[in-house]
């Protein structure tokens, strides 16, 4: 799909509107209820529904497809990272009242760190089409790193701060308390980090580990860098919501990693598939349409047999005590 630049930044120019009108309506710290979450989840989606039909009347049935296949699987990635946002809360104790402001932010320096990541690949996929082999088996190398990490229950361990947030937090200092939203304060005569900078920078720089998967996985169902980002974008934007909407429900999704590994092992075999294919070799190539109704099946039995499962655990519990 051709998308000329003009194109290019009216979609980053509404992007951004819909970005100010989110944070202008929750800029004042409150505890988010779960109508306003809801309501706001049902806008990001409709939203991105309302896009993707608009690729369907103006560039046809295949970019649409895409669009909506990557969206999915974003979609469903991102509620993988909200467990280890969780944790993230849980370590630096951040108030109900703020975790708002810090996930809009956090989730902001992703999309613009994930934008570079985009770009790089798709300069890299342009010049060395043999990237599709390495990105197809580091998926399928992913997808049983899920299945290993599911079977330890990973989300249980306490989450770990990173060698780059350590680094910072040394150089800069950082304050005994939160400070409402500020982010920098005077602290004995020196300018340190505040507890509500350092959790946006852990969650924005976790999210760039998630990126590694995430992004060659949507580039194993399109290469167009402009699907790519808009996906991405809309997966992301609604992210914040989606934490405080379905919050209590992660713990009862057992068989998501499971489901995802799936996915991803799916992703990554199309991709190896396509490389072969690039390369001469006759072999057959997975369709959009299937890899759609594909991921939809395996989210949708993945979220059937993990509440089903969850049910049974808590009548159990409930039998013992």
């Amino acid at each position: 799909m051709n998308v000329s630049l003009s194109v290019w930044l009216l979609t980053v120019a509404a992007l951004c509107v819909l970005v100010a009108v989110d944070f202008f309506i929750g800029r004042k710290p409150h505890d988010v209820s779960i109508k306003e979450a809801g309501i706001w989840t049902v806008v990001w989606v409709v939203l991105a529904c309302l896009f993707g039909i608009g690729l369907l009347i103006f560039s046809g049935g295949k970019p649409a497809g895409e669009f909506f296949a990557g969206f999915i699987t974003e979609k469903s990635l991102s509620v993988d990272n909200l467990f280890v946002f969780v944790l993230i809360m849980a370590k630096f104790s951040v108030p109900t009242q703020y975790q708002q402001r810090v996930l809009m932010v956090g989730v902001l320096l992703a999309l613009v760190l994930r934008a570079g990541f985009i770009a790089a690949g798709a300069a890299i996929i342009s010049t060395f089409s043999w990237v599709f082999y390495l990105f197809g088996a580091f998926l399928i190398w992913t997808a049983w790193k899920l299945v290993q990490d599911a079977r330890k229950d990973q989300h249980e361990e306490e989450y770990q701060e990173n060698k780059l947030l350590k680094m910072v937090e040394r150089r800069f200092g950082v304050a005994d308390r939160y400070h409402g939203t500020k982010l920098w304060i005077e602290e004995n005569g020196k300018r340190v980090m505040t507890p509500m900078l350092v959790v946006m920078l852990a969650i924005g720089s976790t999210d760039v580990l998630f990126a590694l998967d995430s992004i060659p996985a949507i580039y194993g169902l399109t290469e167009d860098p402009y699907i790519v980002f808009t996906a991405n974008a809309f997966a992301l934007m609604g992210l914040r919501q989606l934490y405080f909407l379905i919050g209590g429900l992660l713990k009862r999704l057992v068989h998501l990693s499971y489901g995802l590994s799936i996915i991803l092992g799916f992703i990554g075999v199309k991709l190896v598939l396509h490389a072969l294919h690039e390369s001469g070799v006759h072999v057959p190539e997975i369709s959009i349409p299937f890899s759609l109704g594909f991921i939809v099946l395996v989210l949708a039995v993945t979220t059937f047999t993990s509440l089903r499962a969850s049910r049974k655990q808590e009548e159990q519990e409930a039998r013992v005590s």
